[in-house]
């Protein structure tokens, strides 16, 4: 194995808690220095508060929710009016975005199972727009909370067909297959005949599975029916899923497959190029 999974295998061997506090700690020195020399946005977390995605300076930050909000107007027909649901709406990237995009008629609804990640948003966002709000749904993921409400227990507490886009960025790269299948569940029935949901995934097929499994710095070696796992231990660390398990997911849900577009991440000549998706 190399050092680098090496020691992400020590870092999920964490806890929740203990994985915060060194994120905490390690970005200590830089979000000060944020904080002195005024260069934080009054949305933008600092950096050791972020616990999904990369940590960035406040405009990296900033253009990753508009670069995320630009592909659902794209690929899911965003509009300024639509009622939207953020399915894992962590610290506010997407949407301090849409906080520019959303009229006041149109409306946003974002729940994550990180609490302080929804107060954050809460306390900030919230405070001046108040079409948009956050709930903390207190669920188990052994990534980032020990919970006890289980995910494909969870109802979405949001009226049926309610919601013309909902999208999750990140939330299901880190689920357990049962609870991917039950959220597909909930994301139907709230959705509004003929709305749509755009959500990231990691996504492989016969010719990219064994690329994906022993690829150097983010393979997923660990074999189950249909789906990859990063870490048989931290199994919501990371879990790849098999295109055709995927498709059959969604049609027993009555979804309709629109399209797939592929990153980059399982494709070694792009890989090497480090190319963008």
């Amino acid at each position: 194995m190399s050092k680098i999974f090496n020691l992400r295998g020590i870092w999920y061997s964490l806890s929740s808690n203990q994985r915060f506090f060194i994120r905490r700690l390690y970005y200590f020195p830089k979000d000060t220095m944020d904080g002195i020399t005024g260069k934080r946005h009054k949305y933008v977390p600092p950096r050791g508060y972020i616990y999904t995605g990369s940590p960035a300076s406040a405009e990296d930050y900033l253009k990753q929710g508009q670069h995320q909000v630009q592909m659902l107007m794209k690929y899911a027909n965003l509009q300024p009016d639509h009622q939207v649901l953020d399915i894992g709406s962590g610290i506010g990237r997407t949407a301090i975005a849409l906080t520019d995009f959303l009229k006041e008629n149109g409306s946003y609804e974002g729940f994550d199972v990180v609490e302080r990640g929804v107060q954050w948003c809460n306390t900030r966002i919230n405070k001046e727009h108040a079409n948009f709000n956050f709930k903390y749904v207190p669920l188990f993921n052994d990534l980032y909370n020990t919970a006890t409400l289980k995910a494909t227990e969870f109802t979405f507490p949001y009226a049926e067909n309610s919601i013309d886009v909902a999208f999750s960025f990140s939330v299901f790269t880190h689920m357990l297959i049962e609870e991917i299948q039950h959220y597909f569940n909930q994301i139907y029935r709230v959705l509004k005949p003929g709305g749509v949901c755009f959500s990231t995934f990691f996504l492989y097929d016969e010719t990219s599975e064994a690329y994906i499994s022993t690829k150097k710095d983010f393979s997923f070696p660990v074999k189950k029916d249909g789906f990859r796992l990063m870490n048989e231990n931290v199994k919501s660390g990371n879990i790849a899923i098999d295109k055709k398990k995927l498709s059959k997911m969604l049609t027993s849900e009555n979804f309709e497959l629109v399209s797939i577009i592929d990153g980059f991440w399982k494709d070694e000549v792009r890989d090497t190029a480090k190319a963008e998706y």
